[in-house]
């Protein structure tokens, strides 16, 4: 008996020794900082403010996404030389990676977190893979740039051509992917954006003036044309870079747009969709996202103003704020309830941590070249 307690003991102290060698992690604190010029991905806690770990070897991320997987564990990175790489969050390692294409533009994963879709330009049209596995389960060709993709409910996912000016979805929710053409887009379609209740699916237009949304929860969506006229009225200043639609802010019934090589923003009644007001900002804006739990959207911009941010009051329309993070300032990345916003700084090599209420900076994380930021907390929302 005295024999089996001591040995009873070793295997206590043993599986004791282990947990506090390895700790659990809350993955709902987790997420990931692309580092663009070397090919890595920081791992990062945001409750603790800090950077816990680098992940390498991740190929050309100079227009690199993230999706999670439902459990937040995984971290689906999506590169621009078709390379798709998940990493284990936990183990702090790359668990696959597989080049599906020669140059790719982003990705989705379906709301059950069964597929991951890929967008690509070369060679055009999407792929599909088993996100536990990473084998292709569908080749959607395209004689297209895909540009836009979005996933929608029920196994679906959603796109744009850009050489063709269509859009399109796919239902993979059956044995064998069935492809929908929703309908004309107009002009070389740049990219796309689905509001958080999955019901509109938004296209912005490059080749000419104007915007398409596509009602999905329709059983038959058609494109409807808004915002036709909009920069006809005058010069258009040279584009300095695309701003990107996945981060149009929905606040206040309203869709808050940036412009097109301008210097504003635009606010769209979203029943209607009539403009209704026009922000003059600081530069050409890029991302203009809500911030949580309030009537605020912060705004980044495109060189030569990338320095700055600015803060809009949706109600009134008018700019609250104006910071200076750090130089080339890329992307930002609220908390799940809004009381931080996380900001890359290229060029200064850091992240910066804003309090959102005071609009102060609560904590600085040194970064090789960061550009985007994603947290954990994606995995759970419609649209990103």
């Amino acid at each position: 008996m005295s024999r089996f307690l001591v040995l009873m003991s070793f295997v206590l102290l043993f599986a004791a020794g282990k947990s506090i060698a390895e700790p659990a992690m809350p993955t709902g604190a987790l997420g990931v900082v692309i580092e663009r010029a070397t090919g890595s991905v920081l791992i990062i806690d945001r409750m603790q403010h800090e950077a816990i770990d680098r992940i390498e070897g991740l190929g050309d991320l100079s227009h690199a996404s993230v999706n999670f997987s439902p459990d937040e564990r995984f971290a689906y990175v999506f590169g621009r030389d078709g390379g798709l790489t998940k990493i284990d969050l936990l183990e702090r390692r790359i668990a696959k990676r597989i080049i599906q294409g020669g140059n790719s533009i982003g990705g989705a994963i379906s709301d059950d977190g069964a597929l991951v879709a890929v967008s690509n330009y070369e060679p055009g049209g999407i792929r599909v893979f088993d996100a536990d596995t990473l084998d292709m389960v569908a080749d959607i060709p395209a004689q297209s740039k895909t540009v836009g993709l979005v996933e929608l409910p029920g196994r679906r996912f959603a796109w744009a051509g850009w050489e063709s000016g269509d859009a399109y979805m796919a239902d993979l929710s059956g044995p064998e992917p069935v492809v929908t053409r929703l309908g004309a887009t107009g002009a070389n379609p740049y990219d796309a954006v689905l509001s958080g209740d999955g019901r509109h699916f938004v296209v912005g237009l490059f080749g000419e003036q104007g915007l398409t949304l596509f009602d999905m929860w329709e059983d038959a969506p058609e494109p409807v044309r808004f915002l036709s006229d909009y920069g006809k009225e005058g010069e258009d200043m040279p584009v300095y870079k695309m701003p990107h639609l996945q981060g149009w802010a929905f606040t206040e019934g309203q869709f808050a747009l940036p412009a097109v090589g301008r210097h504003a923003v635009l606010w769209v009644n979203r029943d209607t969709l009539a403009e209704t007001a026009r922000t003059k900002t600081h530069g050409q804006p890029i991302f203009v996202l809500s911030q949580p739990a309030s009537p605020y959207a912060w705004v980044n911009f495109a060189l030569p103003h990338n320095d700055t941010l600015q803060v809009i009051d949706s109600r009134t329309h008018a700019v609250v704020a104006t910071l200076k993070p750090g130089a080339a300032v890329l992307h930002m990345e609220f908390s799940p309830r809004g009381h931080e916003v996380w900001v890359s700084s290229r060029d200064d090599n850091k992240i910066i941590v804003y309090d959102t209420h005071r609009r102060a900076v609560k904590a600085e994380i040194p970064a090789q070249s960061p550009s985007g930021i994603f947290f954990t907390a994606r995995a759970h929302r419609t649209g990103l």
